[in-house]
Parts: structure tokens; C-alpha cells; sequence
């Protein structure tokens, strides 16, 4: 199916039936099929409502780059619409800055929270990792001076090309230049100050090797939300949740019930 949220049509599936509604927000570079066989397992009980995240799936991308607050925005208007509200959001990743944003700054929508290898908080730079990204920006802010001058401008475009395939993500590099300038504002903004001010009951899943959202994540969030559990899958990683469904479902039903 598909409606209209914040000006951008936006692809969801609806599986279950009842009064209690759960929402799944899935990472970035993921779709709703990523939450597929939790879907299915959730819906038995509940009504279910899975979403593909502007730009990804089957829904458009914004028309101009959004950051964490616009895709809440969206979010939250899509909750209003759909008649979800209070409505339990189980978010992975990406999906979960969204959902700490929405928790905190529309309470009135959010019933409980499942958050799994949740990301939003800035890892602290090593002195050597902070070299690293000044010889960035000094060599970017180069190379776009550079691409001013006629002459030097296709071989400057090639070296700035080279510069980002060298410092960039494997996930800002698989973007085109119009969804990075998305992709920066959103992993740009910090979430930390927004976690005391999370009144839903959360229940925070997280893998024991997860390089992507460390544990020591985890940990400050359960520090930081004032009614928060933390759930550690040992030995496994950031898609945990995935890779140890059943599990993570029946941890989920428990807390939902």
C-alpha cells in the first residue's frame, strides 16, 4: 500500500488484526522485508505495520535531504493517519534514531519501544581519527577550489571521487551525491540529549560484537532512558535481531505483553 507523508509517498504493508499496534522501522539500506519473519510472527497478536524509509524500497526519496527530524516528521504523521497511535515501534539501526527522536518529541504517539542495535550517539575520536578527518576536509575543501578553475576541473572531480571512495562509508560510497547530503545530516546529529526525555518503557537488543552501534551504546542508553532494560545476544552482531528472529521475537512478545 501506499500514502502520502510529509509530501512523499511512502510504501507500507499492514499484516494482523486487533487494537494493539506495533510499527517496525527498519536501517538504513534496508527495506520492510528485512522485518519480514517478525512481521509474520508479531502479527498472530497484533496489528502490524512494516515501512520502506524514504528512499529506500518502494518509496520516494525526499525532495530535498532530510535529517533525522524531517524523517520523524514523516513518521510521525504517517502514526496520526494510519490511526496508529500510542503506537510500540520496534526500529533497527537507522530506524532507531528515528524512533528516539519521535519518543521524545511526540510522546503522545509512542506506547513502548523495542530498540536494536540502535544507533545515534557519536562515538568518541581517537587523537588519530581526528588527524584523519582534518586531512579530509583539507583535501576536499582543496579539491573543490580546485573545480572552479575550467582547466582543472574534470581532473579535480576524479581526485575528489578517489578522496571520498578513500575516507567514505561503504554506505555514504553506494550513494549518489543528492542522498549523501542526506545521509551526513542524518549520522551528523547526536541523540544523546534526547534520551532523558524518552517516557516509553524501552527495551533496548543489542549484539555482543556489533562493530557498527557498540554495546557501550547500549549500555549509555539504558543509563540515559529513565524505564529502559538492555538484552545482549552474545557472540553476534549489528543485524542480531534478524539473525536470531525467534529469539528476538518471543524477548519482544514478553516485553509487548
Amino acid at each position: 500500500m501506499f500514502g502520502t507523508f510529509l509530501g512523499t509517498r511512502i510504501y507500507y504493508e499492514q499484516s494482523g488484526a486487533g487494537e494493539h499496534h506495533v510499527l517496525l522501522l527498519h536501517g538504513w539500506g534496508c527495506t520492510a522485508k528485512h522485518f519480514e519473519p517478525i512481521a509474520q510472527a508479531l502479527s498472530e497478536q497484533y496489528h502490524v505495520t512494516a515501512i520502506d524509509f524514504p528512499a529506500h524500497g518502494r518509496s520516494e526519496r525526499p525532495a530535498e535531504p532530510w535529517g533525522v527530524p524531517e524523517f520523524a516528521a514523516m513518521t510521525a504523521e504517517l502514526i496520526e493517519q494510519l490511526g496508529l497511535a500510542p503506537v510500540d515501534i520496534i526500529a533497527h539501526s537507522f530506524g532507531a534514531r528515528v524512533a528516539i527522536y519521535l519518543a521524545a518529541q511526540y510522546p503522545q504517539l509512542v506506547n513502548r519501544l523495542v530498540l536494536t542495535g540502535a544507533a545515534g550517539l557519536k562515538m568518541p575520536q581517537t587523537p588519530e581519527q581526528k588527524k584523519k578527518s582534518q586531512r579530509y576536509q583539507n583535501k576536499k575543501a582543496l579539491w573543490e577550489t580546485l573545480k572552479k578553475v575550467p582547466f582543472l576541473r574534470a581532473p579535480a572531480i576524479k581526485m575528489q571521487d578517489a578522496l571520498r571512495k578513500k575516507y567514505g562509508s561503504p554506505d555514504y560510497n553506494a550513494l549518489d551525491e543528492e542522498m549523501r547530503k542526506t545521509f551526513v545530516k542524518v549520522i551528523s546529529q547526536d541523540l544523546s540529549e534526547f534520551l532523558p526525555k524518552i517516557h516509553a518503557s524501552t527495551l533496548l537488543v543489542f549484539g555482543e560484537n556489533d562493530t557498527e552501534t557498540p554495546l557501550w551504546m547500549g549500555q549509555k542508553m539504558e543509563k540515559e532512558i529513565r524505564d529502559a532494560g538492555l538484552v545482549v545476544f552474545e557472540k553476534d552482531d549489528h543485524f542480531a535481531y534478524l539473525r536470531q528472529w525467534p529469539r528476538f521475537t518471543a524477548i519482544v512478545k514478553t516485553f509487548l505483553t
